[in-house]
């Protein structure tokens, strides 16, 4: 970290992999409105990070939610 640079330690590059709603939502091609569907009836069960109102997805849990919605192999890793 530059000495002239206000940013916090463990904030910004190294935190890059903590997704919001609507960027998480982006990712997976589902509106923000159905991850909180999902987390508030429990349909689907991603991981998140929350922090009083603030929610963060982790990338390495939302690709491990696409490699289990996987369709047509039996290891989604091998296709």
């Amino acid at each position: 970290m530059k000495p002239s640079d206000n940013t916090p330690a463990g904030v910004g590059p190294a935190h890059s992999d903590l997704f919001t709603r609507r960027q998480a939502a982006a990712y997976l091609g589902v509106a923000e409105q159905t991850l909180a569907v999902w987390k508030c009836t429990g349909r689907f069960i991603i991981p998140c990070v929350k922090i009083g109102r603030i929610v963060r997805y982790r990338k390495h849990d939302l690709d491990d939610f696409i490699a289990k919605h996987m369709q047509g192999t039996d290891d989604p890793r091998l296709s």
